[in-house]
């Protein structure tokens, strides 16, 4: 078997993207990017992220680390099936396994708000249950926090 060592940080990152791998963007000064994805979606009564998302969640919380002063609100959705309770419990579940994530990888709990909203908040059409079985990241200005 030949190992090819890379020391290119473009090939690299180029190499990574091909296999799929999901990179941290970095600025300038070598700190994490705020991530673009800030949406993710849920099978039919599951609250747990699959593998990939919770890798790009791991890189929001890498963002949230190296900026202390940074909030998120973590908004967890649901479809309208079943009774209008379960569906709270479960928006509340999904945003609560978010932030539980999130803390584990080292971000202050003091830096995450939580909202379960059911199925109140839809994002497409009440019938597109799918679209709308979701969890949403929102990041807040520290004025916005406060406010909150």
């Amino acid at each position: 078997m030949t190992v090819l060592i890379l020391d290119n940080p473009e090939l690299l990152a180029r190499a990574a993207i091909e296999a799929g791998l999901a990179m941290p963007a970095l600025d300038a000064d070598g700190s994490p990017r705020k991530p673009h994805r800030l949406r993710f979606h849920y099978g039919f009564n599951k609250h747990r992220l699959d593998d990939q998302d919770q890798a790009i969640l791991r890189q929001h919380a890498d963002y949230l680390r190296h900026n202390p002063g940074v909030k998120v609100r973590i908004h967890g959705h649901a479809d309208n099936f079943g009774v209008g309770e379960y569906n709270h419990f479960l928006s509340r579940l999904r945003a609560g396994s978010a932030a539980k994530v999130l803390i584990r990888e080292g971000v202050r709990e003091s830096q995450i708000l939580v909202s379960g909203w059911g199925s109140e908040r839809p994002l497409a059409r009440p019938e597109d249950h799918a679209a709308n079985r979701r969890l949403e990241l929102e990041y807040l200005t520290m004025e916005m926090a406060q406010a909150l």
